[in-house]
């Protein structure tokens, strides 16, 4: 029996820039067994599955995603505390996905991932540098060359590409462009959800 892990994301996106046009995935499942970890991104879902040594559960999911993404350009990294991805969105488009799948359905397990959400028009003002660092050299993945070594990682669908990236490079051209998805969930962005983010703040009562 499996069980879904939680999947936080974040967003930023650009018209103009693909590099500031990216998906962040973070999936918190600790001490993944490396031998057992199986993720799959194609342009339009992705899929993971792995047992965490911690507790020697199986976790996994698979998401439809609201649009496509480009395979050759994503990235992904292993660590002792989390599976993280960064999925280059494939349309340059200043608007933020309004959700991360493609279907409107309530997946409790998806939220914000609040340490990196931003507001949509104060993207330009937050700075998501830091929490890239490190990807460079993607970790235990070995670039998504040396996938060997991990079993059932053969249907990779299109990663084989992403060794050539410099992530370093990607980073530095980022600047100061911040944001994040304005919903948690699979709720479009004016739904009633309690992870579609921040709520609006509200006019102080007038003192008597």
């Amino acid at each position: 029996m499996t069980t879904h892990p939680e999947v936080l994301w974040a967003q930023r996106s650009s018209e103009s820039s693909a590099e500031k046009n990216v998906i962040w995935l973070t999936v918190n499942v600790p001490d993944i067994d490396e031998t057992s970890l199986q993720y799959k991104l194609t342009s339009t879902e992705i899929s993971f599955k792995a047992e965490s040594k911690t507790d020697k559960r199986a976790y996994a999911f698979s998401l439809p995603l609201f649009d496509e993404v480009d395979t050759e350009a994503s990235l992904s990294k292993l660590s002792s505390r989390s599976f993280t991805a960064v999925l280059r969105k494939k349309a340059l488009k200043a608007e933020y996905w309004p959700r991360l799948t493609k279907e409107k359905t309530k997946l409790p397990f998806v939220k914000t991932d609040f340490s990196k959400w931003v507001d949509e028009d104060e993207q330009d003002g937050a700075s998501l540098e830091d929490d890239f660092a490190g990807m460079g050299d993607m970790g235990g993945m070995g670039g998504m060359g040396g996938m060997g070594g991990m079993g059932g990682m053969g249907g990779m669908g299109g990663m084989g590409g992403m060794g050539g990236m410099d992530f370093s490079k990607m980073m530095a051209s980022m600047g100061g462009a911040g944001g994040a998805g304005p919903s948690g969930t699979d709720e479009p962005a004016d739904s009633d959800s309690d992870d579609d983010g921040p709520p609006p703040l509200e006019d102080a009562e007038p003192s008597t």
